[in-house]
């Protein structure tokens, strides 16, 4: 099912997931084990990463089939403009739409590692929007989009309004759905949310949520994106042991209640990132399935 129809034909908020491609045996075991527990969970989609510049991306479209195939939902995997010509994006789609594939996470993507500057690969793309424009006008509505959202501003662009302005360019390009970076203060997003409605953006703007189990792991990921951690969440986690069952607790407790409210407040949906691990998502859903079922 396309994505614009997901969101479209259900009368409740949708849960989707994000996971990635394993590396080693040994990871892969370990997914196989996590994705059996979530799908026993409503899950709208699952959404695949993407190693660009020749990381995981070989392993992306074959974990998404696999996922379609085995458990029947729909499987999304991402693409990001990193080292991409025009002719690899039409390899890796036309790949993508013969395995079953009708949708796609289109994004940027960061610097390669040890660069600080984005730079295009020769005949690629420099900005998200103009990848979104190309995939429309390559493939039509053979292929649903999801765009990437900034709640906090872009890294690079921390002017909120200028980031608004850079999503309008990807929704007004075909995408038909937004899915935020993680962010831990809802007041960011309502803001965000805000804004973009008042730019004219109408597609479903979906809260990407990432729960703290280990607090030293998501601050790295955070300094890396660009988010924040309030000192009063950051308070209550680190007066545990880092990665303790305590703190792993308290930081699904504190996922539980952001995304209660995000759910009270009429988002879509909500995508958990999951960092290919079943435990935090598993307490998230229960305790918010009545939003769900």
């Amino acid at each position: 099912m396309k994505l614009r129809d997901i969101y479209q034909q259900s009368d409740r908020p949708v849960l989707s997931i994000e996971i990635f491609p394993p590396k080693t045996p040994k990871g892969r075991s370990h997914l196989e084990k996590e994705l059996k527990r979530l799908m026993r969970y409503p899950v709208g989609f699952v959404s695949v990463t993407y190693g660009a510049g020749g990381g995981a991306q070989s392993n992306t479209l074959s974990l998404v089939k696999a996922i379609r195939d085995q458990y029947n939902v729909t499987a999304v995997p991402h693409f990001t403009c990193v080292g991409a010509s025009r002719q690899s994006v039409r390899n890796y789609v036309d790949q993508a739409i013969a395995d079953g594939a009708e949708n796609l996470v289109a994004l940027r993507g960061d610097p390669p590692r040890g660069e600080t500057v984005f730079r295009p690969a020769r005949d690629g793309f420099e900005y998200a929007w103009q990848l979104v424009a190309f995939l429309k006008e390559t493939y039509g509505d053979a292929i649903s989009l999801a765009v990437a959202g900034y709640p906090e501003g872009h890294i690079e662009t921390r002017d909120l309004t200028r980031s608004i302005q850079h999503l309008k360019q990807k929704v007004d390009a075909g995408a038909d759905m937004v899915i935020t970076q993680l962010f831990y203060d809802n007041d960011d997003f309502f803001r965000f949310r805000d804004l973009a409605v008042k730019a004219g953006i109408t597609v479903p703007i979906v809260p990407g949520l990432l729960p703290i189990t280990k607090y030293s792991q998501i601050d790295r990921i955070t300094k890396l994106c660009g988010a924040r951690i309030p000192g009063d969440l950051t308070a209550t986690l680190v007066a545990f042991p880092d990665g303790s069952s305590d703190q792993q607790m308290a930081g699904i407790a504190a996922a539980v209640d952001q995304a209660g409210e995000l759910l009270e407040a009429d988002v879509p949906g909500i995508h958990i990132f999951t960092l290919n691990n079943s435990y935090a998502t598993a307490h998230m859903v229960v305790a918010l399935e009545h939003y769900f079922d």
